[in-house]
């Protein structure tokens, strides 16, 4: 799924960051269309990590004010950023979209042992699914009406409905997070034979595609769309009423910082 020759050059990247910033990287893995499993041939890999600092960077009265993510310029077809454990794990406390499914990501570049098993071990008592299903229902709204009502549309943007709404599906049906490959959550609309074939053919055509090539309307997976848009007007998202405890995530902070080498 990677090449060889690009994941050496993205470990070689994430080295490279931790000795310019002094940090250790706990986790670092793809996310984007590659981990979805919709890529096109010229699609950009994108590298997301966690990192750590020495225990005493985090003992200042101006924490508060210190930069707290590592970011470098686009230069080819590798993005490469990362956030710092504090970041992530307040993020990971407000069911964070972007660090939930980094824990999910099927690509795994950098894996300390600690962290992120750590981190899916709490997933579902953090995780809110009122919020994720707010998150993906904006996603899909936003994606459908700014790109797919044209006659002629951008080919990427129906994932990035359809992965939004069937994530939506499968939170109410299994009331726990979604996993990010776009086959697995095609189990959502197994029955709907004429659909799924529609989406095949579509996958077919984006895996030979460009990034930014348009294609025409899809009739069919319009009206699935739209009829799921509907639909999601009509309901109130379920409340979360278990029971959290964010002294897990300050266990996990802690023991992260701990086991630096």
């Amino acid at each position: 799924m990677i090449p060889e020759s690009t994941r050496k050059e993205i470990l070689r990247r994430i080295k490279a960051a931790e000795e310019e910033h002094q940090v250790r990287v706990l986790y670092a893995i793809e996310s984007g269309s590659r981990a979805w499993g919709f890529a096109s041939p010229n699609s950009d890999f994108d590298v997301r990590f966690v990192y750590a600092r020495p225990k005493e960077w985090y003992l200042s009265v101006d924490l508060e004010d210190r930069r707290d993510v590592i970011e470098y310029e686009i230069v080819d077809e590798i993005d490469i950023n990362g956030w710092d454990i504090r970041k992530a794990l307040k993020l990971f406390w407000k069911s964070n979209p972007a660090f939930v499914e980094w824990l999910k990501s099927p690509i795994t570049y950098v894996d300390d042992g600690f962290f992120a098993e750590a981190s899916r071990e709490v997933l579902t008592e953090v995780y809110s699914i009122e919020s994720g299903i707010h998150h993906y229902k904006s996603m899909a709204k936003k994606n459908y009406r700014g790109y797919l009502k044209a006659d002629i549309v951008p080919l990427k943007k129906y994932f990035y409905v359809l992965r939004a709404l069937l994530s939506i599906m499968w939170l109410e049906r299994k009331r726990e997070p979604a996993p990010i490959e776009f086959d697995i959550l095609r189990e959502m609309i197994k029955e709907h034979q004429h659909l799924d074939n529609e989406v095949s053919k579509l996958l077919d055509i984006k895996a030979k595609s460009e990034e930014k090539d348009m294609g025409p309307q899809v009739k069919v997976i319009n009206e699935f769309i739209e009829s799921e848009l509907a639909r999601l007007e009509t309901i109130s998202p379920p409340k979360n009423h278990q029971k959290r405890d964010i002294e897990k995530l300050n266990r996990i902070f802690k023991e992260s910082l701990g086991r630096r080498s």
